[in-house]
């Protein structure tokens, strides 16, 4: 399944994890929080919030990422990068939550604690807290690259059976945008690690495996990035994020996310 796109599944074979990349150097990464952040190019208090996620995005613990959503373009801006979709993972998640808490900027933290967007220290909060949870970012996802397709490895689980969905997610790592209408008409604003789409890979039940996408399926002019996340539930119902790991499409070679 993809968040606004036609939906494809690319799951090929279980491995074991590190046997994909046994003869390829790994870069070291290791996350501790994936940042949605849900915004708006028609939203006067999101600037703040989108300059934020840009300093997030220069720590490579992070996996920060910019969802816009459209449900403010009937304010006189239509958002160029929204997907339908995002409204409604962003409404999945509250309901998901408890709180039905939706607005522009908010953040998810790890699939499980929102706060404001442009609250730096309500985010550090927000990434400790979700850490205390042990399933949180627990399996180690490795990205790699060879004969032009990306290939994802995710390890056995350490304990216990379990069960979740892989997500692709191509980025573009800086968009620049001339707003000239609505609330920010007349700025040019920045958003960075822009998702594109969603797309679902496979499932993956605590066992060691892989899956594998040609490049050519998501790689386009304005894509130089790539995300894949390992979430609890589905799509209309997500959960805790077990994994993540961002890799530069404009680099070869091997990203590794030693998640602990």
């Amino acid at each position: 399944m993809e968040i606004g796109m036609s939906s494809r599944r690319y799951v090929v074979l279980a491995a074991v994890a590190g046997s994909v990349v046994a003869s390829l150097p790994a870069l070291a990464a290791e996350p501790r929080a994936v940042i949605e952040l849900f915004t708006s190019q028609g939203c006067s208090a999101c600037p703040a919030a989108d300059k934020l996620l840009g300093d997030f995005a220069k720590d490579p613990t992070l996996v920060p990422l910019t969802l816009a959503i459209d449900y403010w373009d009937y304010l006189g801006w239509k958002d160029t990068l929204a997907l339908a979709g995002h409204a409604r993972r962003q409404k999945a998640y509250s309901l998901m939550r408890g709180d039905r808490e939706v607005y522009t900027p908010q953040v998810v933290v790890n699939g499980t604690i929102q706060t404001r967007g442009s609250d730096r220290s309500g985010i550090e909060e927000a990434i400790a807290e979700s850490r205390r949870a042990a399933a949180t970012l627990s399996v180690p996802l490795t990205l790699s690259i060879a004969d032009g397709r990306l290939t994802v490895a995710a390890p056995a689980a350490s304990s216990g059976a379990t069960s979740a969905e892989v997500w692709l997610c191509p980025v573009s790592k800086a968009v620049e945008v001339a707003i000239a209408r609505g609330e920010n008409s007349g700025h040019t604003f920045t958003y960075h690690n822009v998702v594109r789409r969603w797309t679902k890979l496979g499932a993956w039940n605590g066992k060691a495996a892989t899956w594998s996408i040609p490049l050519a399926d998501f790689k386009t002019t304005d894509v130089d990035a790539v995300a894949v996340v390992l979430q609890d539930g589905a799509a209309a119902q997500p959960g805790a994020i077990r994994g993540a790991a961002m890799m530069s499409l404009d680099q070869g070679g091997v990203a590794a996310a030693a998640n602990r």
